[in-house]
């Protein structure tokens, strides 16, 4: 059960409805649970819906309007959901991953906090940067320096803007238990 109660559309004022309308238009009504509220770490951003505009605004721009292959997006969006053990980033993510040609043993190592089996380097390189940015809070010289020659200066400041936004999802989602769906399996056991 989330620590924050499910709005549901009724319960919201104007803000607030713009805030949902915006959320389930661009990804449909499945996002939308069995009590009539909002899934995921989306129920938070109705509940404080200019923050949560603005949340659902950069979560749009960083995951489907940047420089960077959606391949390599969901590989800093898995690292950065595996060091914080956010159980529904990881589970809508995972399989995103996947989806988007991240090969099975890659994912599963990420998740087990493993040394991934990289066939592709640019893989590597942005695992790298967003493992560091996730542990260290920092990007050191060799990393820097190859996911640079990999993404430029525009792709660098779109990747640690993925890290930093799915860092800000994994606390909404950790801070506010947020649940799983119904019949999904956690990915890590307390």
């Amino acid at each position: 059960m989330s620590r924050l109660p499910y709005l549901r559309y009724d319960d919201l004022d104007d803000r607030g409805r713009q805030v949902w309308d915006g959320i389930v238009g661009s990804r449909g009504d499945q996002l939308i649970n069995a009590t009539g509220g909002l899934v995921g770490p989306f129920n938070a951003f109705v509940h404080a819906p200019g923050v949560g505009a603005e949340m659902s605004a950069l979560g749009a721009e960083v995951r489907f309007r940047t420089s960077i292959e959606r391949r390599l997006t969901e590989v800093a969006i898995i690292t950065v959901g595996a060091r914080w053990q956010a159980e529904f980033e990881w589970w809508a993510h995972a399989r995103m991953a996947r989806e988007h040609g991240v090969p099975e043993a890659v994912v599963s190592a990420i998740q087990a906090g493993a040394e991934p089996p990289f066939e592709a380097d640019d893989e590597r390189v942005v695992y790298d940067v967003a493992r560091e940015l996730a542990v260290t809070g920092r990007v050191g010289p060799a990393a820097y320096a190859a996911a640079r020659e990999l993404l430029g200066d525009q792709g660098m400041v779109e990747l640690v803007a993925i890290c930093g936004y799915y860092t800000l999802i994994s606390f909404v989602l950790n801070a506010f238990e947020v649940p799983l769906p119904d019949g999904a399996t956690p990915a890590w056991s307390d």
